[in-house]
């Protein structure tokens, strides 16, 4: 099996717009959803991003201390999952809670070893 990496972008305005209770539900959905993937033995890992970072710029040292991209393209986290195709890992990524919360996600192999 190829391993892919699910880049979540945006929705933070409407997770910020959620009360904590609907916050926690949503975070709920979300366990679910790596817990089904993990029961199929296709859940590798993944985290949650902080809003924060540095940008180093090419051709230069030119350090930014804020990613350069708008709120809706911001990755706020990732998730690595087990699939033989591309096609497949797409369709496990419609399954995410995010998307219901105006998220994006971006699916995209990762390189293998050699």
């Amino acid at each position: 099996m190829k391993e892919f990496m699910f880049l979540f972008k945006g929705g933070d305005e409407v997770w910020d717009s959620k009360s904590p209770e609907e916050q926690q539900k949503h975070m709920q959905h979300w366990q679910q959803w790596i817990d089904e993937m993990g029961q199929q033995e296709k859940f590798v890992g993944g985290e949650r991003l902080y809003p924060h970072g540095n940008t180093i710029h090419p051709g230069s040292m030119k350090v930014t201390d804020r990613p350069l991209t708008e709120s809706k393209e911001l990755v706020g986290g990732y998730l690595v999952v087990k699939a033989d195709t591309l096609d497949e890992a797409t369709q496990m990524a419609k399954g995410c809670p995010g998307l219901l919360w105006e998220s994006h996600v971006e699916v995209r192999e990762i390189w293998p070893e050699d």
